[in-house]
């Protein structure tokens, strides 16, 4: 009788093991196609050194219309079809028989396929940034030609990053400098996958961002995605690690106060954090393009730092325009790294 239930509850082991095929992904993927960022309901799975995402997200990004029905998947686009079925490694694609390494599977209402055989076959180019855990897919072009998918540039990288290893606050300040220029209307910056870019400022050289929301007390990650003035795409990024928050800095008493009017040089005056460093920037006009404040030739910047009672004043001087606005924006960041923006605008 012992020998019996033993044998059945090995059975019954190998079982369970065998109907749990896949495991979510430890540090999570961050997938971007021609320069935009997914969104899953489903987060990426890994199986075997591959990376499975749901088929619908993938297969329309990449211009192609999907039919699945009894474990079967039929997609067609870009000049290209696809056939590949639930649990079996066998695919074809434009009618020509391929093997995958693993089979497309379900994870409750969900069916996952394989990222880069989905996007290969379709067309595009794929590239893995190990540092920051992203997938970059980029074109989806047909066998009939045209332009030529653009690479991702595994040349770029990211220097003077900041926040790294472990902080103590909520809302650190966010920092990096771009290795090459890059085109800022294509620049995104995400938190932890959650998309900060409204919050960006930015030039072609580098940019800044608070969270506009309180991070947890964990490890964080950092994706910035875009393409170089070259034209060249890149997806890269880093993390640290919150710890206990400290106070939340703050930004009060702003004279003039904001939605006034100015003249072209005036002294900006309010209160924050003792011993903070206050950044400021104004410019004439505010790109469109995801919120980003351009910071660029014709910005006005200026740094202080508050005093023991948290009072700070910096002497703005803009090109001002009677009728026209102008868009300031307040960095203010403790000795501890707390640190809280905000941006508003005056009349001139």
């Amino acid at each position: 009788m012992k020998s019996k239930i033993v044998r059945f509850l090995g059975a019954a082991t190998v079982a369970a093991l065998l109907a749990q095929p896949a495991i979510a992904l430890a540090n999570p993927v961050t997938v971007v196609v021609n320069g935009s960022q997914m969104q899953f309901d489903q987060p990426p799975i890994e199986q075997a050194g591959r990376v499975f995402v749901p088929l619908r997200g993938v297969f329309e990004r990449l211009g192609a219309t999907v039919v699945y029905s009894n474990g079967q998947i039929n997609a067609t686009g870009n000049g290209r079809s696809i056939s590949l079925h639930i649990g079996s490694t066998q695919a074809t694609v434009n009618g020509q028989t391929q093997y995958l390494d693993v089979a497309p599977f379900e994870v409750g209402a969900r069916t996952l396929v394989p990222l880069r055989f989905v996007a290969q076959a379709l067309g595009a180019a794929v590239s893995w940034d190990q540092a920051s855990s992203t997938v970059t897919i980029n074109g989806s072009g047909g066998p009939s030609g045209g332009a030529a998918p653009v690479q991702n540039n595994l040349s770029f990288a990211l220097t003077a990053k900041r926040p790294t290893g472990n902080i103590q606050t909520a809302y650190p300040a966010i920092h990096a400098v771009f290795s090459e220029p890059v085109n800022r209307n294509t620049l995104r910056v995400a938190i932890d996958g959650r998309d900060v870019t409204a919050n960006v400022y930015a030039n072609a050289n580098g940019f800044d961002v608070t969270p506009p929301f309180a991070l947890s007390n964990g490890t964080h990650r950092v994706s910035v995605t875009g393409t170089t003035q070259a034209g060249a795409s890149f997806a890269t990024g880093w993390a640290f690690n919150s710890g206990a928050a400290s106070s939340q800095n703050y930004i009060r008493a702003l004279q003039p106060q904001p939605g006034g009017v100015v003249p072209s040089s005036f002294a900006l005056t309010g209160r924050t954090l003792p011993g903070s460093h206050v950044h400021i920037v104004a410019a004439g006009q505010a790109s469109a393009m995801g919120g980003l404040l351009q910071v660029g030739t014709g910005t006005f910047q200026t740094d202080t730092t508050a005093d023991a009672n948290g009072f700070f004043r910096a002497d703005i001087s803009i090109n001002a325009v009677n009728g026209g606005s102008v868009r300031l924006l307040i960095q203010s960041t403790a000795p501890s790294g707390a640190s809280i923006e905000r941006s508003f605008n005056y009349s001139t």
